[in-house]
């Protein structure tokens, strides 16, 4: 079992940062690829950004291609999502996931956390 907690999430201007936290407890997060979705409200929720295991593989929506980085911390046992240049559109809540491969569909996840809300004013 491994549960997920995001944090980080808030307010920010447009063309600002913030850096997201999913902090992982149960098992170590280099067992699992990880992933951050994101919901909006009215929308479905969609895929942000993939690592693998390694570390060595990484995915990313168009949307947020050259802006948006995530990264793992073997030893905190955290993955990040650094935001840059923040769009309104970029608002939404944001969800960390594990499991097994570093894929765009969400429901290939195991674990989900309870998200945090991200709020880009233009």
């Amino acid at each position: 079992q491994v549960r997920l907690v995001e944090s980080g999430g808030g307010l920010a201007q447009a063309g600002g940062s913030l850096r997201l936290s999913c902090a992982a407890s149960g098992r170590t997060v280099s067992t699992y690829a990880m992933g951050w979705f994101r919901q909006a409200p009215g929308k479905e929720r969609e895929f942000v950004a993939a690592l693998s295991g390694s570390g060595r593989s990484t995915n990313y929506a168009d949307s947020v291609k050259g802006r948006f980085t995530i990264s793992r911390d073997n030893i905190k046992n955290t993955v990040y999502l650094q935001m840059n240049s923040l769009k309104s559109e970029d608002t939404a809540v944001y969800y960390c996931a594990a499991g097994m491969v570093p894929t765009m569909t969400a429901n290939l996840y195991t674990y989900w956390g309870q998200g945090t809300q991200v709020t880009v004013s233009a």
